[in-house]
């Protein structure tokens, strides 16, 4: 098992995406980091020797904010969206979507379950 930035990466993938399960790293960073450290990105992890696996881990751990790093300056960022009270931090604080979309039907991923609400008495 490699282990790199925290993540034990499954050693039965491709290199490009077995790195994409670390934080912070997708496909295309995944493919650069592989070509910088002279990697194949389709050789399988479990055919990298140690040396591979150090230069991957050290571009990554030099280069990149990643993990624990990158998750705590995420949540950071949506505090001070909060704390200054823009649209944005309004719609962290009140659970719903950010970006513009429509709430009356979707949306249920970020409002959560269905809360029903019984109509007003005659």
């Amino acid at each position: 098992m490699a282990r790199i930035a925290g993540i034990d990466i499954p050693r039965n993938k491709r290199g490009a995406i077995s790195l994409t399960y670390i934080y912070g790293v997708g496909r295309s960073r995944a493919i650069k980091v592989l070509k910088e450290a002279g990697v194949d990105s389709n050789k399988k992890v479990q055919d990298w020797n140690d040396d591979e696996i150090g230069k991957i881990r050290s571009i990554i751990g030099s280069s990149f904010k990643v993990e624990g790093e990158l998750r705590s300056e995420v949540q950071s960022d949506i505090k001070r969206l909060m704390d200054i009270g823009c649209q944005r931090g309004i719609r962290h604080r009140n659970g719903l979507p950010l970006r513009g979309q429509r709430t009356k039907n979707n949306s249920r991923t970020r409002k959560g379950k269905r809360k029903t609400v019984a109509n007003k008495k005659k």
